[in-house]
């Protein structure tokens, strides 16, 4: 899962994209408002941590861009204004948690795992498709209780796959999701990776259907 982490302080920044990382997550840094903006716009993320004291712009600018043009990607505010005013305000603007510096990192980290996993799956923290299951929190898969050993790519392919369960995702959502450092996703890649998903998946009640010229489609086997 992506997170973009927006932060002017270096070494709050490497702090925090450390920590984040070692949960397994996938954290981009921008270190100013304009940064921040055009990675926004090049691609999705599963997360905005975002600082409101930034070098070229107030974040709550950023926030209120994002709201605007109907983005509901989650956003936690990072901020040294604690004064209830200014949480208010953050929340009007469509923030959807507030944390005022200092803070401890368990509880940051406690508070974007909860974000995401009530913007993909409610207040549950698993993804149920046939006799597979997506724990959101350990970052892994299983069947029937068990884990399904993967490699890191085709997990990465599955749990995108498993996030959008019922609606196509396309190539090129799946090549942003998995592309880390610049080492992008190519089309054969990706079709290789869900071919061998495909012949994993069979016994478990679940399907990777291709929706030509769209993408693919993950669904209950049961059901095609």
């Amino acid at each position: 899962m992506k997170i973009l982490l927006v932060e002017d302080d270096a070494v709050l920044a490497d702090g925090l994209a450390y920590t984040l990382s070692r949960s397994g997550y996938d954290v981009t840094c921008a270190p100013n408002g304009s940064y921040a903006e055009g990675a926004l716009l090049a691609q999705d993320f599963d997360l905005l941590i975002l600082d409101l004291g930034l070098p070229d712009m107030d974040g709550s600018e950023i926030l209120w861009k994002l709201r605007m043009r109907k983005d509901t990607v989650p956003i936690l505010i990072l901020t040294a204004r604690d004064g209830l005013n200014d949480r208010i305000d953050g929340l009007k603007r469509g923030a959807d948690d507030y944390m005022v510096k200092p803070f401890d990192c368990r509880e940051l980290e406690s508070r974007v795992h909860a974000l995401i996993r009530r913007s993909y799956c409610g207040f549950s923290k698993d993804i149920v498709v046939g006799r597979l299951t997506l724990d959101t929190l350990e970052h892994q898969v299983l069947v029937d209780e068990d884990p399904l050993i993967l490699f890191q790519r085709e997990y990465g392919v599955l749990e995108t796959l498993m996030l959008q369960a019922g609606y196509v995702v396309s190539k090129d959502k799946i090549a942003q999701r998995l592309s880390t450092g610049g080492d992008e996703l190519g089309d054969n890649a990706i079709e290789v990776y869900i071919h061998r998903l495909r012949k994993r998946l069979k016994p478990f009640e679940v399907n990777i259907r291709t929706i030509r010229g769209l993408g693919y489609l993950l669904e209950n086997g049961k059901n095609t």
